[in-house]
């Protein structure tokens, strides 16, 4: 099997080549890994050195779309039917551009293509422009078939664009010698963190629409009745999200890849924010199988995939929206440490999936 990528290079604040990271560079490396031929064609959004770039197994060929774009987009479509006469199925990912542009190249060429959707593409500002909403749902309902993060948005798919639909929920991983559980007073000096405190927090997009806020206000409720309570945060800060100068509050800025499961396993309890809204209700948080790999105890908030993910232990579940129930669940997990997950799935477990998936659709086509 043959098996052509296209993606964006840089997401999730990381880059795929450069930091060996993610989705879109991980499950296509197990891929290779098993013995199929994987060509990855990226586009990247920042200037890097162009060509072709030799990750294991994996070949993959970067274009800059350059500061006018339009150049770059258009040698990145050029190239991608290149290798697509030569490709026996498409993975397109990352954002709706790439779904779209897989999906017109399989059809010209008679080729099946997976529309990976990781994200609510649609709630993405490009995805509700004009024309690009409508080759967005093109995209979908011309697909071979749909890859997405949960149960919870193959229904949306399905209930929104057809049942005809073939969707498969691939969710994250998490790559376990590196998110796993470490000696937590290393971890705490490590971060620059205090020793001997009951620390909670947060490591990811430290956004308003998904509810950042509320943490900061249960900490501030907390505070008084806990004097040993501090609060720890990592990653992109949006900025309306306001941090207050406090003492007991720590903000480690974005970490590099390999020191956010230390700063994870300084937590004593580890917090997963969102919203109930159309991203939080479909979405599958990454740092969640992060945080249950290291075996740190959390609380999340009760949306979406985090429901169906933690449907055992609802009682680890907080009203979204709400701080006092944030609050309130914090107090139990002060009380209650307990993890008991259940075993977060690898990379190669999901490209395994992946695997079925692809080989299904070209037995079909014959």
């Amino acid at each position: 099997m043959r098996i052509l990528i296209l993606t964006k290079r840089q997401y999730m604040s990381k880059d795929l080549l450069d930091d060996h990271f993610g989705r879109f560079r991980e499950i296509p490396l197990a891929l290779g890994q098993m013995g199929y031929k994987v060509q990855g064609l990226c586009l990247s959004y920042t200037t890097k050195n162009e060509g072709y770039i030799k990750d294991g197994p994996v070949l993959w060929k970067s274009i800059n779309a350059t500061p006018l774009k339009f150049p770059g987009l258009l040698r990145f479509i050029i190239e991608a039917q290149k290798h697509a006469k030569k490709a026996d199925v498409i993975w397109a990912c990352s954002d709706s551009f790439y779904g779209v542009i897989g999906c017109a190249l399989a059809k010209f060429n008679n080729i099946p293509v997976v529309f990976d959707i990781y994200d609510n593409f649609g709630e993405f500002l490009v995805a509700k422009l004009p024309i690009a909403k409508q080759l967005y749902h093109w995209a979908i309902r011309n697909s071979t078939a749909v890859t997405c993060l949960s149960k919870a948005f193959a229904k949306y798919i399905n209930d929104t664009f057809g049942t005809d639909i073939k969707t498969h929920p691939i969710e994250f991983a998490v790559k376990k010698n590196l998110f796993k559980p470490l000696d937590k007073i290393e971890c705490r000096k490590r971060s620059g963190l205090p020793v001997n405190k009951l620390i909670i927090g947060t490591a990811g997009a430290l956004y308003k629409v998904r509810d950042t806020h509320l943490l900061i206000e249960a900490f501030k409720n907390l505070k008084k009745k806990y004097p040993n309570l501090h609060l720890a945060l990592a990653g992109p800060l949006d900025p309306e999200i306001i941090i207050p100068r406090d003492s007991r509050i720590h903000y480690k800025g974005i970490l590099s890849f390999e020191d956010v499961p230390v700063f994870i396993n300084a937590l004593d309890i580890a917090v997963v924010c969102y919203a109930d809204d159309d991203y939080g209700k479909y979405c599958f948080p990454q740092k969640t199988r992060e945080f249950m790999a290291c075996d740190v105890p959390l609380i999340a908030a009760g949306v979406g995939g985090l429901q169906d993910l933690l449907n055992d232990h609802k009682k680890w579940l907080y009203l979204p929206g709400s701080t006092k129930s944030l609050a309130d669940k914090l107090e139990e997990r002060f009380n209650d440490r307990k993890t008991g997950y259940t075993s977060c799935p690898t990379w190669p477990d999901l490209a395994n999936q992946l695997e079925k998936i692809m080989l299904g659709i070209i037995h079909e086509k014959g």
